[in-house]
């Protein structure tokens, strides 16, 4: 009797269990829809307005009207990345065609060597096209923007440089050989470039920026510098200071998310552990720190207006109040966890998936996400892009959807 009774509670706790579970997937998915819903209203509009190929939408501009980019800004790839995102949830043939259209208008970066950014621009667009209909044509293009990536690769630095020379924020130094910590966003770009030709040195100049990176960005406690800026004759640091953090030694949101995604994306190619390490670190920095709000969509910086911090530039706290969110900053961390959940143990896995899903929840409020037919047509309020140069603050940006829509992906991707 007493056996068969404990069989029957089995039963039950396992049926309450798959059922349990069973609701909170479907609560998920009716997340993930409900988002791509607002997203093709918004979409659908700003396609109605965005009409000329040579202007990227990016965000807002100080006026409030909707603000268009040139071909050589680093956020062009962006645009035509959410355009096959939303080819990619929906299958429509509509969103298609719009993304080959604009990704096509992109093809004469493939020779930009002016900046590092040739991957955000290239590896969002065609890469996303090749990932989902595997043109051909578009295999050619993404090689060709590879090596110009490679011309900004310095092996005495053992880093790419992000910047052309110039001055510090604030301007008391000069950076020769600025690199960013944005830049470990383009190395999925030449890893890629690796496979497709079987040339390694793409792949072995990922590597050798990636460990440069660990050792020169990131602090002891996982925390990261924005700016390291490397003597180009000897590879010696110079200086490690901020550009859109508040200060040399804070902590800047944004920044930190671009150090989560690009090493675990660093660890993905390579399986090197050091890099997973990394990742985590810079992850649990982020989740644990005293400052992250209650919804984890984190200050625009960790440290701003704490003693000890101190700018190079001229803070006015009074500003902005409360101090701004960067909603740009949730996106990225979101999709990186998601990922990084896959590549670590059990608990881990659980604890960066449990924060991914409650940083999507946040931006899917009515505090982050826009009301359909406002925010100039971009799907997220609320993001900072440089605050020290007062500029995209409290504001829409087109890379925060672009996450934003990849975090929701690979949420659905998680559950099927």
């Amino acid at each position: 009797m007493i056996k068969k009774k404990l069989y029957f509670l089995f039963v039950i706790l396992l049926t309450a269990s798959f059922f349990g579970c069973s609701v909170y997937r479907n609560t998920q998915k009716q997340l993930i829809a409900e988002n791509f819903s607002v997203a093709a209203q918004q979409y659908d509009k700003m396609l109605e307005v965005a009409t000329d190929l040579t202007k990227y939408p990016r965000g807002s501009a100080k006026d409030g009207t909707l603000r268009y980019v040139g071909i050589n800004d680093w956020t062009g790839g962006f645009w035509p990345g959410i355009l096959w995102y939303m080819f990619e949830y929906t299958g429509d043939a509509k969103w298609r065609a719009t993304a080959e259209k604009w990704t096509a208008s992109l093809e004469s970066n493939q020779f930009n060597t002016s900046h590092h950014d040739i991957g955000f621009m290239m590896y969002d667009s065609y890469g996303n096209g090749y990932r989902l209909t595997h043109n051909e044509a578009y295999k050619p293009i993404l090689i060709q923007s590879a090596k110009s990536l490679m011309k900004r690769y310095s092996p005495v630095a053992g880093s790419i440089q992000s910047w052309n020379k110039k001055k510090s924020v604030g301007g008391k130094n000069t950076w020769e050989f600025p690199v960013i910590i944005d830049n470990m966003m383009n190395l999925e770009l030449l890893f890629f470039a690796s496979k497709i030709t079987g040339d390694n040195s793409y792949r072995d100049a990922a590597i050798k920026h990636a460990e440069t990176t660990m050792k020169n960005h990131v602090r002891p406690d996982y925390s990261s510098y924005h700016v390291v800026s490397y003597d180009p004759a000897t590879g010696a640091v110079k200086y490690r200071q901020a550009a859109q953090g508040f200060s040399d030694n804070s902590t800047w949101a944004r920044g930190q998310s671009w150090g989560i995604y690009g090493f675990t994306v660093a660890y993905r190619e390579t399986k090197d552990k050091r890099f997973l390490q990394t990742a985590q670190g810079m992850a649990d920095f982020f989740l644990n720190h005293k400052k992250l709000p209650s919804d984890k969509v984190p200050l625009w910086d960790f440290n701003v207006g704490e003693a000890g911090y101190v700018p190079d530039w001229k803070f006015d706290p009074n500003q902005y109040q409360p101090i701004p969110r960067d909603a740009s900053a949730a996106a990225i961390t979101s999709s990186a966890l998601l990922e990084l959940s896959k590549y670590v143990d059990e608990a881990h896995a659980k604890t960066y998936k449990q924060a991914a899903i409650a940083m999507i929840q946040s931006l899917s409020s009515p505090a982050y996400r826009a009301e359909p037919g406002s925010n100039n047509y971009f799907m997220l309020k609320n993001s900072v892009g440089s605050f020290p140069a007062n500029a995209e603050v409290n504001s829409p940006l087109v890379y925060a959807d672009y996450y934003f829509l990849e975090a929701l992906l690979r949420l659905k991707k998680l559950q099927d």
